[in-house]
């Protein structure tokens, strides 16, 4: 069986030939999530930032629910069109649980196979990402990343840290749902930055990872003290790719990868350590263990214990997609034929997005607040 062959992870060639079919159909697909994406920010983003005068809870239950429809075709994309096989293992996960997710980081796009986990447990909407602050210069992606409430990082722990912690400070709410998505090793892996990690590590006295960099800790420690609290659990997710490492062109034109494997354990989070110190040693153990579970996947082609989670519905994905073109259909037609004052709107909606996400700034509920109708975060 395949499956029990060692990988190739030096083979170069791609699961499939970008053909000419894959690659109009690639486009026909970055051109749909761009217009959809521009439409949904667009007509919903300010609404549900501006509600947050009245109510934060409220407003975050409003974007979680618009944007959860959006971003479910992203796994639509990967399973149904692509025809991507992703294979979940380890423990299986009770949905709608409030969690801190830390991942291993092999490529660009390991994020957005999360969103297949997140989708299939009703929490795609609030899933929220610690990540680099450049990505959100992205045109359009950037307004989305600020309305979802996604941690910017300058990767500078002086700056970072109280950004980190202010925001972190306004998801203790036990009522809203939430999925922080965690990468410790703070950047993506490859063979030249394994081999920085390794030197670091044998000068300090730490273990020799060869599939995963040196988890950084004080980011972990710092959500894990904010937040624990209010949080049910910590999965470790560990994600694995045959036969090698896509790139988001890959995934858009559908030629790799042929099957992505993502093992969960779930920590309770009363399990892990309290302390800084004790807590940082607990995710080095972590990583040690994705770093044999990566090595194991190389000789196996899986991790242990698969099949905890089903197959999407083609129905439901469908249904959704419908919805999602649908409403852009009709914005477009508002925005392009009906009345000047839906073009002054979307005129307006661009440039209060482009400020909102420029400036750090989120509204705060005016009743309880008299002095300040505004947050800014420092930057």
């Amino acid at each position: 069986m395949e499956d029990s062959q060692p990988l190739k992870t030096t083979d170069k060639q791609k699961h499939r030939p970008l053909t000419p079919f894959r690659f109009t159909r690639g486009l026909m697909c970055l051109l749909v999530f761009l217009s959809t994406s521009v439409m949904f920010l667009v007509y919903f983003g300010p609404p549900a930032v501006m509600m947050r005068l009245a109510s934060v809870h409220y407003s975050r239950k409003v974007a979680s629910f618009l944007f959860s429809i959006w971003l479910s075709l992203w796994p639509f994309l990967f399973e149904k069109i692509n025809g991507t096989k992703v294979v979940f293992s380890g423990n299986a996960v009770p949905p709608k649980e409030r969690v801190l997710i830390i991942a291993n980081h092999r490529t660009e796009v390991d994020w957005m196979y999360l969103w297949d986990l997140a989708l299939r447990k009703g929490c795609l909407g609030s899933i929220k990402y610690i990540l680099k602050s450049s990505l959100m210069k992205l045109p359009a992606l950037g307004w989305g990343f600020h309305v979802l409430e996604f941690i910017s990082v300058d990767r500078k722990w002086e700056v970072d840290e109280p950004v980190m912690h202010q925001m972190l400070s306004t998801f203790k709410d036990p009522q809203d749902r939430l999925w922080l998505a965690l990468f410790p090793e703070g950047t993506d892996f490859t063979e030249q930055k394994c081999l920085r990690s390794q030197k670091f590590a044998a000068e300090v006295g730490l273990p020799m990872l060869t599939n995963v960099l040196l988890p950084k800790t004080r980011g972990f420690c710092l959500c894990l003290g904010v937040l624990r609290s209010s949080l049910d659990a910590v999965y470790d997710i560990t994600i694995g790719y045959k036969h090698q490492c896509p790139t988001f062109l890959d995934i858009v034109f559908g030629v790799d990868p042929a099957e992505v494997h993502i093992h969960i354990r779930r920590i309770p989070v009363k399990d892990i350590p309290e302390s800084d110190s004790e807590a940082a040693t607990w995710l080095m153990n972590a990583f040690q263990l994705k770093d044999q579970l990566l090595s194991d996947f190389k000789t196996h082609g899986h991790f242990p214990d698969e099949g905890t989670e089903e197959e999407l519905s083609t129905l439901k994905c469908l249904v959704k997609f419908m919805m999602v073109i649908s409403l852009t259909a009709i914005f477009a037609y508002l925005t392009l034929f009906s009345s000047i004052w839906f073009k002054i709107y979307v005129s307006s909606a661009c440039a209060f997005l482009s400020l909102a996400t420029y400036f750090k700034i989120q509204p705060m509920p005016i009743i309880g607040n008299s002095t300040t109708v505004f947050k800014k975060k420092k930057i």
